[in-house]
């Protein structure tokens, strides 16, 4: 027991000193999954609208899919791309596994499926409705469009942070495609698991406490934007 108080007595020490290891690993997280998420929400978004809001052939399978992919397990994310990004693999002469790069690539994959798939459902519950009504008052394609995402705003906004909450938290990409490399790709993830089979507790410690810090935020604000929607 005594291990555990003084593990967490250097970790609030580690925290308040702002200790540049600390920081710099707190940074490269952020860094990579606002990268991943932002890119996830490029894409996902208007994909996700476009399956929520669409009426063709293979919607639903193609709404099961993204659901089905949204729980895809990070290590076999990680496996498949190492292997493609390895040198023996048939992408082996890019060079950018064990960088920032390759684990954003591998956020990605885990994040699009959620902003997807979270849009969609949300833009099939709303429907057509918003549009046809503007439509009707005399809006043109664009304005109906834009009033469309104005309704649809804290669905998206939901999306966006399932994304972020997703990648920020997983270790198994991160571990395969960043190398865990110090100052260029370890970050909060890689570097619990790191000290902890160290047995240095106190820089897990303190960066268990931001991870779920942010998990608790997280929460907190898609509970408060479920709240107004509802």
């Amino acid at each position: 027991m005594e291990y555990i108080i003084n593990g967490i007595k250097g970790a609030i020490q580690i925290i308040f000193s702002l200790d540049r290891e600390f920081l710099g690993i707190v940074a490269t997280s952020l860094r990579i999954s606002l990268t991943s998420t932002a890119l996830s929400a490029f894409l996902g978004i208007p994909f996700g609208l476009w399956v929520g809001l669409g009426k063709f052939k293979g919607r639903n399978f193609l709404q099961t899919i993204l659901n089905t992919l949204m729980s895809l397990p990070t290590v076999v994310v990680g496996l498949t791309l190492y292997s493609f990004l390895s040198r023996r693999g048939p992408l082996g002469g890019v060079n950018i596994l064990f960088t920032p790069l390759a684990v954003v690539i591998g956020q990605f994959i885990l994040a699009f499926p959620i902003v997807a798939a979270f849009t969609s459902s949300g833009a099939n519950n709303i429907g057509q409705t918003p549009i046809i009504a503007a439509r009707l008052l005399g809006a043109g394609k664009i304005k109906s469009n834009l009033l469309f995402l104005k309704e649809a705003k804290i669905i998206i906004i939901t999306s966006v942070l399932a994304g972020f909450g997703r990648v920020f938290a997983e270790v198994g990409v991160s571990m395969m495609l960043g190398g865990n490399i110090r100052f260029y790709t370890r970050n909060i993830t890689t570097a619990i698991a790191l000290e902890t089979s160290k047995g240095m507790f106190e820089l897990g410690i303190a960066l268990g406490i931001v991870l779920i810090s942010v998990a608790f935020m997280i929460n907190i604000i898609v509970f408060q934007f479920q709240r107004k929607q509802s």
